[in-house]
């Protein structure tokens, strides 16, 4: 994932505001209204990355560098903790398992946990050096971690909770989805490159160009008319055709993208931008055309999101940065400022 950025746009609304908007209110139109509806403040320390969300469950998981806050969106409140995920990075749901997994990029390892209970039942060692996104296959079931370190991917059986494979990338690896039908794509930030694997013979099928995309990070897949959404650095998406990775369109997004989402029942890809502080809102018009609809004001630093696709809402994790330097180079991060931001329509 992307580096952390330095300033801060102003203080959200109240909470409160949250809980009085309609859940279905925003299917099927426009972005042109959505805004940011409240904050959840978390405080703590520590870094993050990737969300995840459970839509059976309302829960937003959100990564917090040694462990993962489980929050019930529809009461707007942690309900769990899920500890000892060191460096984690992503979190995948398997809801056919009921298990959740997460990616811990400094141990090299994946934490299986119960969805219902929230409690780990496994450790699973052995994946490649650092870990950072992290998929599940229903196709195989099978889940991939892509380690940003090692350039591969490592191929979890969730039944034996072990690595059974490993496949090989030409480049470092960022996020990755799957299209539920036996391909997984992953972006290939160093070579500005989008690869196709088979997930049942855990092969590279294509590696393709994402000219002229910089630096790809975020990606996500309208499964239904196979395209691509990948957002770049150099503040451009590419829509790619997932069948034959021809590039369909390339539109303008803000500055500091680090993830993008797409919503299926609005027809909608959204761009959270962290460095400008905004999400670009882009209506897909038809699978070969697209329309940038809204620039939705956010924070500065917040550049992950999740979407809940039933209440159409997004969530991004933010904090304000102060003017000292971590020992990594990172900002420092101000004290209790961490909070997720929760974007919508009232």
């Amino acid at each position: 994932m992307q580096n952390l950025f330095r300033h801060l746009l102003p203080a959200a609304l109240a909470l409160a505001l949250a809980l009085t908007v309609p859940l279905g209110a925003s299917a099927g139109q426009a972005a042109d209204n959505d805004q940011v509806l409240s904050r959840m403040d978390l405080g703590g320390d520590g870094g993050w990355d990737y969300l995840g969300f459970d839509a059976q469950r309302h829960h937003l998981f959100v990564s917090r560098g040694d462990r993962v806050l489980v929050i019930d969106v529809q009461h707007a409140k942690q309900i769990g903790t899920i500890a000892d995920t060191q460096g984690v990075h992503g979190i995948a749901v398997a809801q056919d398992l009921k298990r959740g997994f997460t990616s811990n990029g400094k141990n090299a390892t994946v934490t299986a946990f119960d969805l219902d209970t929230l409690k780990p039942v496994a450790v699973i060692t052995g994946t490649g050096e650092k870990p950072d996104a992290i998929v599940y296959d229903i196709a195989s079931h099978h889940v991939l971690t892509f380690n940003g370190k090692s350039g591969n991917v490592s191929v979890i059986d969730p039944q034996k909770n072990s690595v059974i494979a490993t496949i090989a990338l030409p480049g470092k690896p960022e996020f990755a989805v799957s299209d539920g039908a036996g391909h997984v794509y992953v972006n290939i930030e160093d070579k500005s490159e989008l690869v196709q694997l088979d997930s049942r013979s855990n092969t590279v099928l294509n590696t393709w160009p994402l000219a002229p995309c910089e630096s790809p990070s975020g990606l996500a897949i309208d499964r239904e008319h196979h395209r691509l959404f990948s957002v770049c650095d150099n503040q451009k998406m590419t829509v790619l055709d997932a069948g034959s990775g021809h590039l369909v369109a390339t539109l303008p997004i803000g500055n500091g993208p680090d993830a993008v989402a797409f919503d299926d029942a609005a027809s909608m890809v959204y761009s959270s931008n962290g460095e400008s502080g905004t999400i670009t809102a882009i209506h897909e018009d038809d699978p070969d055309h697209y329309t940038v609809k809204n620039t939705i004001a956010t924070q500065v630093s917040a550049r992950t999101l999740a979407l809940d696709p039933q209440s159409h809402r997004l969530y991004l994790s933010a904090a304000k940065f102060g003017d000292t330097k971590q020992a990594n180079g990172h900002p420092s991060i101000v004290a209790g400022s961490f909070a997720v931001l929760v974007v919508g329509k009232h």
